[in-house]
Formats: structure tokens, sequence, C-alpha cells
């Protein structure tokens, strides 16, 4: 699963690698070291052009009547994306990209779990499958809300974790974001364990709590404990 993630990018170099075309609210982006379930992070939806737009974590489904299952619906099972209530209507129109620059993970040993970040070897962008929607609230507000869409884990991880995100690489981008475009079976068919390179470090257990969001969060973990001193 993929249950934290960081983007702490500058929002230029953002714009520049995903290639958005508009970001409706990106005066108030910040960068984040520690994004949890509930918190709000940009996505790319496909309005004609690459559209960002800041949206929670933990989808809400429209037919919900509770905000609360958001927090069940963190993840959604690439392999069964068309059989599941929550997601199989989705699937057809309401793709996106989950931005982030990397992922923790809790590897479980005999007696506690040790949190891990990964990320690209490169310090690339990792583009993540996703699925968006739309609840409105009691109070009539329009809440945008999104899943992170998952596959089984490669080699390079799995010692980590069995699981990791979609990640998407440049040619599968457009056929998993452009709706109109692609057929539901190729849309699908893009959702695989990623490629690319990527590496991975443990990081310090202050990122076990969403409350810590600073660069500690990332570091190797005997930097970041060192750094904690001061």
């Amino acid at each position: 699963m993929c249950g934290r993630k960081t983007l702490s990018r500058d929002i230029k170099s953002i714009i520049e690698e995903m290639n958005i075309e508009e970001w409706q609210d990106s005066d108030i982006y910040q960068p984040r070291y520690n994004i949890a379930p509930t918190q709000y992070s940009p996505v790319i939806i496909d309005k004609v052009v690459r559209h960002a737009k800041l949206m929670r974590w933990g989808l809400i489904p429209n037919w919900s009547t509770d905000s609360s299952i958001g927090s069940k619906l963190i993840n959604a099972r690439s392999e069964t994306l068309l059989q599941k209530p929550s997601f199989q209507n989705l699937v057809p129109s309401r793709r996106c990209i989950v931005i982030s620059d990397g992922y923790f993970e809790w590897k479980r040993t005999s007696n506690r779990s040790k949190p891990y970040y990964i990320y690209h070897s490169e310090e690339k962008l990792l583009p993540m499958a996703g699925l968006w929607d739309i609840w409105k609230n009691p109070n009539g507000e329009n809440i945008f809300s999104y899943t992170v869409i998952t596959t089984k884990a490669t080699k390079a991880i799995d010692s980590i974790h069995h699981r990791m995100p979609v990640i998407l690489d440049s040619e599968s981008i457009d056929p998993w974001l452009k709706v109109r475009n692609t057929t539901i079976s190729d849309a699908i068919g893009v959702l695989k364990p990623y490629d690319g390179p990527l590496t991975f470090h443990e990081v310090s257990r202050m990122v076990n709590s969403p409350k810590n969001n600073r660069p500690e969060c990332i570091l190797p973990v005997n930097s970041a404990n060192n750094l904690s001193l001061f």
C-alpha cells in the first residue's frame, strides 16, 4: 500500500516537469515532506489541457453519505478496479495523476516496523496513477478527493513491502490521463509495476506522525537524528 508520500519540489519545477498548463490553486501550494491521508496535495486531471488542482487524499465517492469512508479508500488495487463499486464507475472518466517525488513504506521486522523513503534514483518526480471524485458535504461544498492505485512491488523494493503505487513512465501518462482518447482496456493496461530506477533508505521514525512536516523526514536515519538534536 501507499499511506504516506512527499512532494517537496518548488512549484515551477513541478509545472515544467509535468507539463501542467493550468493550476487553479497554485497560490496555496506548499512543499510537503510527509503527506498523509485527509491532507491535500496536487493532482492532474484532463480538462482538454493538463489541469492541476489540490485534492484531499482518501477517496469519498459521490454517493457516500459520510466523508469518513475516505480514510478506508486511500489506495485502490489495480487488479480489482473494475470490480469494486467505489472505483469501477470512475475508471472511464475520472482518472488522474497524483504528483509526488517519493513515498514512505514501513518494513516489518521481528519487533517493530522501520520507515523507508522510496524515490527516483535521478530525483525525478513520481507520477502516480489515481482516481478522483467530487462529494458534496452537508454544507453544500464540493470536496475533491482521490485515491492512489497500487500494484505488485518490483524486485527492487519488495524486500520492504509487497505492494507499491502505480508509477507511470512518460509513455503511460497520456493513455491514463486522457480519458477522451483512450479505451478502458488500454488505460488499465498501463497499470503495472514501475521498471524505472528507484532507490530507498531508512528514515527517522519522526515520519510516523503526520504532524512532522520538515526536510528531516526524508533524510537517511542517522542524518535526520543528528539534525533533530539542534
